[in-house]
């Protein structure tokens, strides 16, 4: 019996080990094929020119190109769920943002994706501050003197976003509740929409990513109040954060990270992280970063995944508050 006992455990080490082998293999192979990164928004957008800029860079660490693949949709809901579901084995990596990652999980009841459960966070890259605009004809140079006038006539302001239950509305609810406001949600079919009418002062004011908004700023159209960030951006020094305007419960603005489906080794997810902390002191990368107002925020995994936990706790409180909710 004893034998029997002894033969069967052999086996099963044996079985293990020719299981175990290859696996051990692939992962020292890493990569030997190029990869796949999903940005679940659509071409040109920040996140898009983030991934992009991050791809490059990476696939000359890694000495295998990185192709980019944009699935966009439903807030960005439609991609990070291609992300959860690929294969976990390092080859489909993906971009997070506070919207994937965050807002999304707080806002959409029947969301295809666990943002804690079904991902590996692999590094936050990048922040980029979002600007809290108004169009030239508002009578506010400052945001206190906004708050004033919103404080003054409820209801008159109005503001644009994306849509019901996007980022840019969340963000806007989150702040009339700290400041104390009342403006009028207008709705839109995308980014692309909003900025439109505000342009055209159909709309008060609306909150977008900075580089997107930054050549309007730049030609008078909109006038910059505050910034969404952990400190002033260098193209606009003198606008302050919420922070410094004394809404700390902004948060800290806007953020572009990677992950991998839940379950890739954790040794792919370490060849990963530091591939990407490479890219992150490269020159050329640092000064094209600047060119889009971004900032290196390069972490460890369990750093990162603390981050999308706490997003999803800050927006949470914010659609409890606001009583957004996308059934």
């Amino acid at each position: 019996m004893a034998l029997r006992r002894t033969l069967l455990s052999s086996l099963a080490a044996c079985a293990a080990g020719a299981v175990l082998a290859p696996l051990a293999h692939a992962q020292a192979d890493y990569p030997n094929r190029p990869l796949r990164l999903i940005v679940p928004f659509g071409a040109g957008g920040s996140t898009d020119m983030v991934a992009r800029l991050l791809a490059d860079k990476m696939g000359q660490v890694l000495g295998k190109p990185i192709v980019v693949e944009n699935r966009g949709g439903a807030g960005g809901s439609i991609g990070a769920d291609a992300i959860a579901k690929a294969a976990p084995d390092g080859y489909t990596i993906g971009m997070a943002t506070v919207s994937t990652h965050g807002a999304n999980p707080a806002i959409m009841a029947k969301l295809p994706y666990s943002a804690t459960k079904d991902f590996a966070p692999i590094t936050n890259v990048m922040s980029v501050p979002s600007v809290f605009v108004v169009h030239s004809s508002v009578p506010a140079k400052t945001m206190p003197e906004f708050i004033a006038l919103a404080k003054a006539s409820p209801g008159k302001y109005t503001f644009a976003s994306p849509g019901t239950g996007s980022l840019g509305h969340a963000n806007i609810e989150n702040f009339m509740n700290l400041a104390g406001i009342d403006l009028l949600h207008i709705p839109y079919k995308g980014a692309g929409q909003a900025i439109n009418d505000a342009l055209a002062g159909q709309v008060s004011a609306m909150t977008d990513n900075l580089p997107s908004t930054l050549p309007h700023i730049k030609s008078g159209k909109l006038r910059p109040l505050a910034v969404l960030a952990l400190k002033r951006s260098e193209v606009l020094p003198d606008v302050p954060t919420y922070a410094e305007l004394g809404y700390p419960g902004m948060g800290d603005g806007g953020w572009f990270g990677l992950v991998a489906p839940a379950g890739t080794p954790p040794a792919i997810i370490a060849k990963l992280n530091a591939a990407a902390h490479k890219v992150m002191a490269m020159p050329d990368y640092l000064e094209k970063q600047k060119g889009i107002s971004g900032e290196s925020m390069g972490n460890t995994p369990a750093e990162f995944g603390k981050q999308i936990t706490a997003a999803i706790e800050r927006y949470t409180a914010v659609a409890k508050r606001a009583n957004i909710r996308i059934d």
